[in-house]
């Protein structure tokens, strides 16, 4: 269970991340579009060299920060999981044999049922806001208990063993970050948080402890950043999924970015720039991967390239 000690004993720098970033920044280092116009009447190579290193440092050095404080976020909702999911309420399940009758009515235990572990639920839901949804699933992927309960109403499937958390969990016996889904409950995107728990008595698994991450609130941070120059920061999965958009017309779109060099180099854990064509345009790429618990992720800054060559122009 390496991964919940690396969570726990840095869950305490969880709120830290946005802070840092705001901080340095502060102290001088510049978002991409504060780049300092190219000085006149210089040497075209060294111009050329000057603008590409320039652009690319800054580039780095900002994706960098962004992927530290995405990690601090999901290692302390992680952490939050883990540590609830030990509590006697959480993992008491003596009202699952109600779910034979009130599963597909009630898509799980009633409202008034194992009020303890829905408190739990609404505690985590009030003390983190990352958190859209706090849920219980049973070993067979059935739902078992749902917070906001009004969520629990609008599940469109009762069973959840098909999903990546699932199955994450029961291949890994431990914490698992899903890729972004469509949420059964909403219609929404969200990614999912997953803990197994685990009987004391013979070790086997009684259920799975998940959190759904509200993915508005990511966009929310990323639009904070107030971007210029047709630059574009996205947060994505493992799999290409955006997660959060800077671009505010963008960031409830199901786009994917999978095709992307930089994409693919940031999920086999590179960080760099490259050049490359997006929707038909040379731009500057730069990525850096996100250790997201279980799984890769990627920030991406895309910038545009201005037409400037690493080689003279004719």
């Amino acid at each position: 269970m390496q991964n919940k000690n690396k969570v726990a004993k840095n869950a305490v720098h969880g709120t830290l991340g946005l802070t840092l970033l705001l901080l340095v920044l502060s102290l001088g280092i510049q978002t991409p579009s504060a780049a300092q116009p190219t000085p006149p009447n210089m040497d075209w190579n060294y111009i050329n060299t000057t603008t590409f290193e320039n652009s690319t440092f800054q580039g780095e050095n900002y994706v960098q920060l962004l992927a530290q404080s995405m990690e601090s976020k999901l290692q302390k909702g992680a952490a939050i999981l883990e540590l609830t999911s030990t509590l006697p309420e959480v993992k008491n399940i003596s009202y699952a044999n109600m779910l034979n009758n009130t599963i597909e009515q009630l898509k799980g235990i009633p409202q008034n049922a194992d009020i303890p572990k829905r408190q739990v639920a609404k505690d985590i839901l009030e003390k983190y806001d990352e958190f859209q949804v706090v849920f219980f699933v049973m070993p067979n992927g059935d739902m078992y208990m749902e917070e906001p309960y009004l969520r629990q109403e609008n599940l469109s499937k009762t069973n959840f063993a098909f999903r990546d958390y699932y199955k994450g969990v029961i291949n890994s016996h431990d914490t698992f970050l899903g890729n972004v889904i469509v949420s059964a409950s909403s219609g929404q995107n969200q990614a999912v948080i997953a803990v197994p728990i685990f009987s004391g008595v013979n070790g086997s698994l009684i259920g799975i402890w998940a959190g759904g991450l509200d993915l508005n609130d990511f966009n929310e941070d990323l639009q904070l950043l107030k971007l210029t120059n047709n630059e574009r920061i996205v947060y994505v999965d493992n799999l290409g999924q955006i997660v959060a958009d800077s671009e505010e017309q963008l960031s409830h779109q199901n786009k994917s970015i999978a095709s992307l060099q930089g994409f693919k180099n940031a999920i086999n854990g590179k960080s760099g720039t490259i050049k490359e064509i997006v929707n038909g345009t040379e731009m500057l790429v730069s990525y850096h991967p996100i250790r997201a618990l279980s799984n890769n992720w990627a920030v991406l800054l895309i910038q545009p390239y201005h037409g400037i060559s690493v080689s003279p122009s004719n």
